[in-house]
C-alpha cells in the first residue's frame, strides 16, 4: 500500500506527532534559561547599574529583592539578551587586545575589579580599565561595554550616552569616583544586529557620582528604618512605571507597580 500521509510528520503506532524541531528546542532552551533565573539568589546590596533609574521606590524593592509583580518576570528572550550582552564584553575586549591596548578585565584570581561601601550594601563591578593602547587618550581610563540592538545603539551614536542612556552615564560616574579613575572613560557600544561599534570619552561628572552615591546612602538608611522611600510618579500611568519613551528618555517598565500602587504603600 502506498503511504500518502508519508509528508504529514504522523508516524504509524505512535501516540501524538512530534512537535516541530525549531519548536521543541526553543521550549527546552526557554524552559532551562528560566529554571537557572529562579534559582539565582537576589541581590542583597544596592547595585551602581541601577541607581540612574528614576524612582527611588523602584530602586529600594529592588535593594530588598522583594518579590515581582506575577508575571513580570524576565522572559526568555530578554535572559538570552542578557547573556549575549555579557559576551560581547569578551568579543569587544578580545578586540582590544588585538589592536593592542592593554585590557585589564578581572583580577588575578578571576574576580571582577570593582568597588563597595555601606558595609558591602552598595557595590559595582567594571568591565575594565585600560591601562595603555596605541590610540591617543588620557591613561588609565575605566572601559565600560554594552550590547544594544539597533534602534538603541543609532540613538547612542546620535545623542552620545549621557543624553541617550543616563543610566549608563550615572554608572559610568560612580566607577570613576569609587575607582579613583578620574581620567575621561571609553564607552564603546556594539550594535547587535551589525555588530558596529560606537565609541565615545565620557569625562568624569563629578557632581552626577556624589548625586548617586547619596541616591544608595538614601535607599539603605531608609530601608534600615522600615521606611518606604518615594514614588517618582504621580499617577500608576505614568511612563516610569508603565514603561516607555518620555521626553527623549527611554524608562523600562516597573515590575514592581502592581505593589507599589496597590498591595503596599
Amino acid at each position: 500500500m502506498i503511504d500518502l500521509n508519508h509528508g504529514s510528520g504522523w508516524l504509524y503506532g505512535a501516540v501524538a506527532p512530534r512537535p516541530p524541531i525549531a519548536e521543541a528546542v526553543s521550549a527546552a532552551i526557554d524552559s532551562a534559561l528560566t529554571a537557572r533565573n529562579r534559582s539565582e539568589r537576589p541581590r542583597s546590596y544596592v547595585s551602581s547599574s541601577g541607581l540612574g533609574r528614576d524612582c527611588l521606590r523602584q530602586i529600594q524593592y529592588d535593594f530588598l529583592g522583594l518579590p515581582k509583580d506575577e508575571g513580570q518576570e524576565f522572559p526568555p528572550k530578554t535572559l538570552r539578551i542578557f547573556e549575549a550582552g555579557h559576551r560581547a564584553e569578551d568579543i569587544v575586549a578580545g578586540w582590544f587586545r588585538i589592536a593592542g591596548f592593554d585590557l585589564r578585565t578581572a583580577r588575578a584570581d578571576g574576580r571582577q575589579f570593582g568597588f563597595e561601601a555601606l558595609g558591602g550594601r552598595f557595590k559595582g563591578h567594571i568591565d575594565g580599565c585600560l591601562v595603555s593602547g596605541p590610540v591617543a587618550m588620557d591613561y588609565p581610563a575605566l572601559w565600560e561595554n554594552k550590547a544594544l540592538g539597533a534602534s538603541s545603539w543609532k540613538d547612542v551614536v546620535k545623542r552620545g550616552v549621557s543624553i541617550a542612556r543616563p543610566v549608563y552615564a550615572a554608572q559610568i560616574a560612580l566607577y570613576q569616583a569609587y575607582l579613583d579613575l578620574p581620567n575621561p572613560a571609553l564607552f564603546t557600544a556594539l550594535n547587535r544586529d551589525t555588530m558596529e561599534m560606537h565609541s565615545e570619552l565620557v569625562p568624569f561628572d563629578a557632581h552626577l557620582a556624589q548625586d548617586m552615591s547619596d541616591r544608595a546612602v538614601a535607599v539603605v538608611r531608609a530601608s534600615e528604618a522600615g521606611e518606604w522611600l518615594p514614588r517618582t510618579a504621580a499617577e500608576r500611568t505614568a511612563v516610569v512605571c508603565r514603561g516607555g519613551m518620555a521626553a527623549g528618555k527611554w524608562h523600562a517598565p516597573c515590575t514592581w507597580a502592581i505593589r507599589c500602587w496597590g498591595e503596599q504603600p
